[in-house]
């Protein structure tokens, strides 16, 4: 890591890449409007013209009073939290949860995962999305059996989901990563073998992928790593070998990518109508999707 020169952290020749001045190590090319100090994704808020540090912000709007006009807002126009990783521990959480519960009953796979429409067993009730049990589209999300699939996405969940939900914010980070589960879901009940099985939370966290690069690409960061371990998985994800319900995969990647572009460059003027009506038309999507196969299966 190259160091800084003497001074006040984050003060290198203006336009050039530097530390954020809250958080060393963390590199970026954005800098407040208002004291020009580099800013890291955590630290930005929109201000009416760039984006300012969280200091600027507290100067700005007085220290006794914080009008709601006045809110700190984050790159993508949520309310800028006091812990800005919550909805992804609690995430993590679920995740956990659900997974433990299945080391302890192993019978909660056949009752959670995703199935279009077949018996589990030989002579068995005919289970799936298709005979109503839609449930199966959100519970899979969550659930995983390998120590080893557990522990992948779930590293994939806090790398990636603590710094979009800081440029998102609780509400827009949580319906990003739903949308791109269940576009995830959707896409796997739609083109895999109606009686093959199929979960964990990979569509959710390919979203959250697709959305990184998407708000890199907005910071101008450089594109070259999320590109790396973009190839990475998809190599992982269509190796020869099978077992990975690559639709999950693309399906969430596309949800996530069109979501999150709709995210960080929705215009001001009509930022929750873009960002929302993005998530609306994600949903709609999906819900069509869902009932083509229902209909088709039936």
């Amino acid at each position: 890591m190259d160091q800084q020169p003497p001074g006040a952290p984050g003060q290198t020749p203006p336009g050039g890449p530097a530390d954020c001045y809250r958080h060393p190590g963390r590199e970026t090319a954005i800098r407040c409007t208002r004291c020009n100090r580099p800013i890291c994704p955590d630290c930005m808020v929109s201000a009416s013209v760039g984006f300012q540090c969280p200091d600027c912000v507290r100067q700005g709007s007085g220290t006794g009073h914080h009008p709601a006009a006045s809110q700190p807002r984050t790159i993508a126009g949520g309310a800028v939290a006091a812990d800005p990783r919550l909805i992804t521990k609690i995430l993590l959480g679920i995740n956990a949860a659900v997974f433990l519960a299945v080391l302890a009953n192993g019978a909660l796979t056949k009752d959670l995962a995703l199935l279009g429409r077949a018996p589990y067993e030989f002579g068995g009730p005919v289970e799936g999305v298709a005979e109503g049990q839609w449930y199966r589209l959100v519970t899979s999300m969550f659930l995983h059996e390998a120590w080893l699939h557990f522990a992948f996405n779930m590293l994939g969940l806090w790398w990636l989901g603590g710094p979009l939900e800081a440029a998102l914010g609780r509400v827009r980070f949580t319906a990003l990563y739903l949308l791109s589960g269940l576009a995830g879901s959707a896409l796997t009940y739609w083109l895999a073998a109606p009686n093959q099985p199929s979960l964990g939370a990979s569509g959710a966290i390919f979203g959250l992928l697709g959305a990184t690069a998407v708000l890199m690409r907005r910071l101008n960061y450089d594109m070259r790593p999320v590109f790396m371990i973009l190839a990475i998985n998809l190599v992982i994800t269509f190796n020869p070998w099978g077992g990975i319900a690559w639709q999950a995969h693309v399906g969430g990647l596309i949800a996530g990518a069109l979501i999150g572009f709709g995210m960080v460059h929705a215009p001001r003027e009509r930022r929750n109508l873009v960002q929302f009506g993005t998530c609306a038309v994600a949903l709609v999507v999906v819900v069509l999707i869902v009932v083509a196969r229902t209909a088709a299966l039936t």
